[in-house]
């Protein structure tokens, strides 16, 4: 059942961040993307949290790769994703309640941020790929 969340999450994280790209190509994808617009910012927090957690779990039950390396592989994929766009898309909100009080962190922040920033778009696309890959998988491997 996790797993079908996670692809679900990785398609609205990846929605979210190739945003103006797909309303680009599919000008009518516009409306239901600006439904998702103003809860980005607590999304994308939840889902750094939520992905840093399926990183260290991934850590942990590392002997998965012995017998399911294709299905390990796509849960550690799935965590780095939804760490790192999660924290592209909550940047606001980490810079509003936490950056705010040190403007050396707040410097720093914004720097990590220019960094990431152009692969934005490719990460967007790269999580919907993942999150149709990992509801496959979910029910190819029955893995709850």
């Amino acid at each position: 059942m996790s797993g079908l969340i996670t692809g679900l999450v990785l398609l609205a994280l990846g929605a979210l961040a190739s945003a103006s790209s797909i309303v680009a190509r599919r000008p009518d994808a516009k409306e239901y993307i600006d439904m998702m617009v103003p809860y980005q910012g607590w999304f994308g927090f939840i889902t750094c949290l939520w992905g840093a957690w399926i990183i260290i779990s991934a850590i942990l039950h590392l002997n998965w790769f012995s017998y399911v390396p294709v299905w390990w592989l796509t849960y550690l994929a799935t965590g780095l994703l939804n760490a790192s766009l999660g924290l592209l898309l909550g940047y606001a909100l980490l810079t509003k309640h936490i950056f705010s009080r040190n403007a050396q962190a707040a410097e720093r922040g914004e720097q990590i941020r220019a960094i990431i920033v152009p692969y934005q778009t490719v990460l967007g696309y790269v999580a919907i790929g993942l999150g149709l890959w990992t509801i496959a998988a979910t029910f190819l491997y029955r893995i709850a």
